[in-house]
């Protein structure tokens, strides 16, 4: 296929405008999942096939404007400007249009052919808003399509805007800003094309023209990319800088203040023009049910409640689940072990497959239930709305504890994975915020700690696992405030920077939805299993089986002499060596925490609890479990960190505070279990 028969289109939006939806809803699983050049915000890329063209989709980062202040405003208005897709996919929210309209002014400025789409549509017109989106179109200069992209509404008419858009080359209408300032444009882009055109911005639409707003604004990233390819730079700096002058000076106001509030004037006058309101007999639904959700008195426990039910489904729903898995596997690994015999196979290969590979592996993936109840459970709270006003709940707290309000976002996302958890710390602007979540998130109980903590649960509390669940879980989130408390204390003075969230309105979840994006987190998992644990089982049974000759997984084998160096230094929590190599493997990934003594005991999950009860009495599984809980999730979560602060100390900090933390609280909780017993 020909590069003419190809169409890029930038999907651009708002956080919580739906565009992700509405990408997912074209895409659908003919996705591809990379990361941006320099950076570690995930690239989301889809490819159709339309009426013979071929279809290239990139998701842009949710953005509410293209200040570039921010990894995600900088990736989507450098993508805008230095890649030139066909035609941009701008995705607003209907219900917010006002608002939305902001970012529809900035993509006007730069100018490619643009369609935009209105999106959740059917929640503006129950809030009583009637748009003409007739009007809207003539205003912006560019097609206006409704959609419900939870339901595939407008999709349809949507791509064929955006096909006709692409082959015309229909160009958005860009803001009027006064007067004075459009003879600054003109004089200083002529100023520009005398001295000449051959640099990366090639002239196309307004681009020429959004350059320079962009530095009459001084955006310091544009003066260094553009104007260093100028003979004459510093003539052209002078010029800007006078004219910039000139301007705040007759204003009497800074040119950022005169060009946004252009912005926004011309966002409410299309709003204006374009959207009328029926008179309202009721507070709108949103509003009712953050009068129970976010009471001062009622918000908190309510928060609480919701977080017991998640962990208690997640148990009992997972685990009815998971007892139909654990059979399975421990009668797949005996079949498997005598068939291999039956077939003139050596006892050590039918080790080694029964043994290392499905009881490694099987003990993990036996999990797999609870972990996909507990992903779809979390992804209906983000669905419905609620995430948002757990973090606003959470605030005040996380203030007090010298974290940012915002902090709560990348803690709820490592309650799934502590990777992307610590990606998310991006979203945080100031440094020593950045850099305190980051430190505490390996203490929030991610995923992978799931199959330790429902194994040493039902071995600890047989009858009731599900406290045991809910009190690690509590106990993660605590020693991370204590740590932030103790950092603000030791380290960092002064107030965190303010907290300020968008609270989306309310949606009905959409089971559809909810599933698929669980299914690339559970998919995540699954993948994990087949490759990191396969490798680490199929090791620890190698280091199990030598030397040559030694019983399978005694003291005298390598793993056994392994466990044993390293021992010492838990003796006062009397953790046997078998615990302290799955510990060290759970460095690797904290699943391994499990196959490994699925592999050491040589059994399934089925009977692995029956197996463990004579070197894990009372106490010892307890310090066990809490050293489990806390200390370092994985290698990938280090590399994460080294990522976000770009220094080897602060990976090296973690890791010393994760275990020292993890030692001291696992030999409090023997130490007090000891009492208990």
């Amino acid at each position: 296929m020909s590069k003419e028969d190809e169409i890029v289109v930038a999907v651009a939006g708002n956080p919580n405008s739906g565009k992700t939806t509405i990408f997912n809803e074209i895409t659908g699983s003919a996705q591809k999942v990379g990361n941006w050049t320099g950076v570690t915000v995930e690239k989301l890329e889809g490819i159709i096939q339309y009426r013979g063209k071929k279809i290239r989709f990139i998701d842009l980062p949710g953005t509410y404007s293209l200040s570039a202040y921010s990894p995600e405003e900088r990736i989507a208005r450098d993508f805008l400007l230095y890649e030139f897709p066909d035609v941009v996919l701008l995705v607003i929210d209907a219900s917010n249009i006002e608002r939305n309209l902001y970012l529809v002014a900035q993509v006007a400025e730069i100018g490619h052919p643009m369609v935009v789409a209105l999106n959740m549509f059917d929640i503006a017109e129950k809030e009583g808003l009637k748009i003409d989106v007739e009007n809207i179109s003539q205003l912006i200069g560019s097609p206006v399509v409704p959609t419900i992209g939870t339901r595939g509404t407008g999709i349809p008419e949507l791509l064929e805007r955006l096909l006709e858009t692409a082959q015309n080359k229909q160009h958005p209408k860009p803001v009027k800003f006064p007067d004075e300032v459009e003879d600054a444009i003109v004089q200083i882009e002529d100023e520009l094309r005398v001295v000449g055109s051959d640099t990366t911005l090639a002239p196309k639409c307004h681009i020429r023209r959004y350059v320079v707003e962009k530095l009459l604004e001084g955006d310091e990233n544009l003066i260094k990319d553009v104007l260093g390819v100028f003979p004459n730079q510093k003539a052209i700096i002078d010029l800007i800088d006078e004219r910039r002058n000139q301007i705040e000076k007759l204003f009497g106001s800074d040119i950022n203040s005169i060009m946004a509030q252009a912005r926004f004037a011309w966002a409410s006058g299309v709003f204006k023009e374009t959207v009328s309101r029926k008179k309202r007999k009721q507070k709108p639904i949103t509003e009712r049910i953050d009068d129970i959700l976010l009471n001062r008195w009622l918000g908190l426990p309510i928060f609480a409640v919701i977080m017991f039910i998640m962990f208690y489904l997640t148990f009992t729903i997972g685990g009815f689940f998971a007892d139909y898995l654990d059979m399975f596997f421990g009668w797949f690994a005996q079949w498997a072990a005598e068939k291999i015999i039956l077939l003139g196979g050596s006892q050590l290969f039918a080790s080694l497959i029964a043994d290392g590979v499905i009881s490694g592996v099987g003990g993990v993936l036996v999990f797999l239930p609870n972990i996909a109840v507990l992903f779809i459970l979390i992804g209906f709270l983000e669905d419905s709305g609620y995430i948002a006003r757990a973090a606003f709940l959470m605030d005040k707290i996380m203030h007090k504890f010298g974290l940012h309000g915002q902090s709560f976002i990348p803690m709820l996302i490592g309650f799934g994975c502590s990777v992307p958890a610590v990606m998310a710390t991006r979203s945080l602007r100031n440094h020593r915020d950045r850099l305190t979540t980051a430190l505490i998130l390996p203490f929030i109980p991610c995923s992978a700690r799931l199959p330790v903590l429902i194994l040493f649960a039902g071995l600890l509390f047989p009858k009731n696992p599900s406290i045991i669940v809910f009190s690690m879980y509590f106990l993660g989130i605590a020693v991370a405030f204590l740590v932030a408390f103790a950092m603000k204390k030791i380290f960092w003075h002064g107030l965190s920077s303010p907290f300020v969230i968008e609270l989306p309105k309310y949606h009905k979840p959409v089971l559809r939805i909810i599933l698929r994006h669980s299914w690339f987190r559970i998919w995540a998992f699954i993948k994990k299993a087949g490759t990191i644990i396969l490798l680490g089982a199929i090791l620890l049974w190698i280091l199990g089986n030598t030397p040559i000759g030694v019983k399978y997984a005694s003291e005298q084998s390598t793993a056994g002499m392994l466990g044993k160096s390293v021992a010492p230094i838990f003796s006062p929590q009397k953790i046997e060596w078998q615990g302290v190599v799955a510990l060290i493997f759970g460095f690797i990934a904290k699943e391994m925490v499990v196959s490994s003594l699925g592999v050491l005991y040589g059994t399934g999950e089925e009977n692995l609890s029956d197996m463990m009860n004579a070197d894990f009495p009372f106490p010892v599984a307890l310090a066990f479990l809490v050293f489990a809980m806390l200390y370092t999730p994985c290698i990938a979560t280090l590399a994460a960190i080294k990522s976000e602060t770009g220094r080897w100390r602060w990976v090296i900090v973690s890791v010393a505070l994760s275990l020292s933390v993890a030692w001291i609280f696992s030999l409090v909780a023997y130490q007090i279990a000891v009492f208990l017993s």
